[in-house]
């Protein structure tokens, strides 16, 4: 909670630092080419369109919004004219499926890679493998989605290249909406895990060969334990415990990282309004949107921290006083 906080007090006094703001944006659009609005006229009708007034002093524009935030309210966004909460809680369902998924399929994919890359250590197959993951690991995801996009999506013409979703069909529990999801969502999705699986393999690669060196493997192999059991139980097991918590802070920064994907192919979850908000300075929205990605790591790394004991006994509350030889 003192974190939340801390972040809701740095995010607004930042935000309100930065040069311009709606009020200047708003001008600057009003003054476009062919406007024969007087200054008064233009200032006249930012203030209503906003609805606010941005100029008042830092503090009782703090005040007014740590009261309504108390209350549960997030504020108005100027620009759309809608509840801050409304515009992201219709936002963030969208980006939770889609990061969530790829998300998950990129940690199983690299988990699995790797653990076969160290068993295969040396290998042509871990050779071919590790070169992959250092090239892909080393392309950012955004640089992967522009040129998929434009050769699937427009020279191809094989995937949709917009859109959350078909807007022919009916939203609902139907084949025809799921398919329209999934065909818009396959490129983002594609874009972030072929680019990402490779560092989850390269840090599990790392883990299990450093594990098959453990006295404890030989022991186990002594025991006559089949090579199934020792993969599993006791290579995979303790080598993807390092990733875990890696696992859950990153499923919680995904809201972060949704601004460049979403606005590539102008996806319309959460980081897609947050650069909306950010290129129209709309304070409310700004606001909103940080402070969910902020909630949303805590929330990752809390979890990760309750359950760690789950996956790990040894570092279960009491086991530390108690040594076994």
């Amino acid at each position: 909670m003192f974190t939340v906080f801390l972040v809701i007090n740095l995010t607004f006094v930042l935000l309100r630092q930065l040069p311009g703001g709606p009020m200047s944006f708003l001008r600057s659009q009003l003054r476009g080419a062919g406007s024969t609005m007087s200054t008064e006229q233009i200032n006249t009708i930012a203030q209503v369109y906003i609805n606010v007034n941005p100029e008042e002093s830092l503090l009782n524009q703090y005040v007014d919004y740590m009261s309504s935030f108390l209350m549960g309210d997030f504020g108005q966004s100027f620009w759309y004219n809608e509840p801050v909460a409304k515009i992201l809680g219709n936002a963030l369902p969208w980006t939770v499926f889609l990061f969530t998924v790829a998300t998950v399929l990129t940690f199983v994919i690299g988990i699995l890679l790797g653990a076969l890359m160290g068993y295969l250590e040396g290998s042509r197959f871990d050779l071919g493998a590790t070169v992959y993951s250092i090239l892909g690991n080393s392309i950012p995801y955004y640089v992967f989605g522009i040129l998929a996009l434009f050769v699937l999506g427009y020279q191809m013409d094989l995937v949709p290249v917009t859109g959350r979703m078909d807007p022919n069909t009916t939203p609902g529990v139907n084949l025809p909406f799921i398919i329209g999801v999934l065909q818009h969502a396959l490129l983002p999705i594609a874009s972030l895990v072929l680019t990402g699986l490779g560092g989850w393999a390269l840090s599990m690669r790392g883990n299990s060969i450093r594990i098959l060196g453990e006295d404890y493997l030989r022991v186990a192999r002594l025991r006559g334990l089949s090579d199934r059991h020792i993969a599993t139980e006791y290579v995979g097991r303790n080598a993807i415990l390092p990733l875990y918590t890696s696992l859950m802070i990153t499923l919680g920064a995904i809201f972060g990282g949704s601004v460049v994907l979403e606005k590539i192919f102008v996806y319309r979850g959460l980081g897609y309004y947050l650069f909306r908000a950010v290129q129209t300075r709309d304070y409310s929205l700004m606001m909103g949107g940080f402070i969910l990605i902020t909630v949303a790591v805590i929330i990752g790394v809390l979890i990760a921290e309750l359950t760690y004991g789950k996956l790990d006994p040894r570092i279960r509350e009491g086991s530390a006083q108690h040594e076994s030889y």
